[in-house]
């Protein structure tokens, strides 16, 4: 007592710094990552016979002390009707924590551009194709449509032109004066209303000399801008908030806590990490996408597409293929309401949260 009346302030110091000391300790040992009561992390750290007390130190209760953390931004404190929580900040992981995420962003753009890349470049070369495809004379060398022709120019003298391009042009043998021109088309609309029938003689499922027909354009049109979408929406990260998951991990602190348990996605930090607020106990602890798994619902429930083409619409599950792994989903409301997408696979969707 001599000693310490000589200079208590310094022997009460000391004492908080090995307190302060071996509480963060414990906090990065057991609750790296996790968000938890002041009094679990309490009741923890007095377990060992060998702790500081804490009515040796300057604090006189945990709610003070709790509140230092938070001020000197050693923790991250929240107070709630259950009590205080603490998140424990740890400097060092967090500055390669960032550096890690900032990696993953660039490998993602790089991988992005790419993608976009070969998408113009696959444009670009059916434009050019599809500009140096001419239009062969042999499609018009049928016989019955000589016949036709020369029954509709029967008695006009003058010159024939073919309107099929501003190089395809056919002549009588005789050069006469011009008075009128009769185009090809022209020639088939006759034939078709003679005929009474609305498609050509010989088309095969192509519509003029050579053309495609409107059905199979339209189709190729359609199947080309939905690879467009699943090219532009189809991420290498699929975090979301409010969507339900499965912790897989088993590297975590306390892990029979949240091994293969479900929770919310409450946040998402840099894409690839999520506070996951589990279900059963309400921790929330910090966890990469990669340790973790969609969550399918029973049919009739709601998902959210998160990956592909439709990346961000709410769905209803309508049937599940438990032999390829995909779902029949039906889309609710936005601009794709009421589309059923009969194969999307399960990693692609996930159920929605309360």
């Amino acid at each position: 007592m001599e000693v310490f009346g000589q200079n208590p302030n310094r022997i009460v110091s000391g004492y908080s710094e090995e307190f302060e000391s071996a509480f963060l300790e414990h906090m990065k040992r057991s609750h790296r990552f996790s968000r938890v009561a002041a009094k679990v992390v309490y009741n923890e750290y007095i377990a060992d016979r060998q702790h500081i007390h804490m009515n040796s130190t300057e604090w006189a209760t945990l709610t003070e002390f709790v509140k230092y953390l938070g001020r000197t931004g050693k923790c991250k404190v929240e107070e709630t009707p259950k009590g205080w929580f603490i998140t424990y900040i740890d400097r060092d992981s967090e500055t390669l924590f960032k550096e890690k995420m900032k990696s993953k962003r660039v490998k993602a753009d790089i991988v992005e551009e790419e993608k976009q890349e070969r998408a113009i470049k696959r444009q670009r070369e059916r434009a050019e194709e599809l500009m140096g495809g001419g239009i062969s004379t042999d499609e018009i060398n049928d016989s019955s449509e000589r016949k036709l022709l020369e029954k509709k120019l029967d008695g006009c003298d003058q010159k024939v032109k073919l309107s099929l391009g501003p190089s395809l042009k056919l002549h009588n043998e005789k050069d006469r004066p011009e008075s009128c021109s009769i185009s090809v088309f022209d020639a088939m609309d006759y034939h078709q209303n003679t005929t009474g029938d609305g498609s050509a003689s010989k088309s095969g499922g192509k519509s003029g000399f050579g053309g495609v027909s409107g059905g199979g354009v339209l189709d190729e049109l359609m199947r080309e801008e939905e690879q467009a979408k699943e090219q532009q929406n189809r991420k290498d990260y699929w975090l979301c908030e409010g969507i339900v998951v499965k912790v897989m991990s088993k590297g975590l602190a306390n892990k029979d806590a949240y091994y293969k348990k479900k929770g919310v996605v409450r946040r998402v930090i840099d894409k690839y990490v999520g506070e996951i607020e589990i279900l059963e106990n309400k921790h929330i602890p910090r966890v990469d996408q990669e340790e973790l798994e969609t969550v399918i619902p029973q049919i009739g429930g709601l998902v959210r597409i998160v990956n592909g083409a439709y990346r961000g619409s709410n769905a209803r599950l309508l049937a599940i293929d438990t032999d390829h792994f995909s779902a029949k989903v039906k889309i609710e409301k936005g601009i794709y309401d009421g589309k059923v997408l009969k194969a999307i696979d399960y990693e692609d969707i996930c159920k929605l949260g309360v």
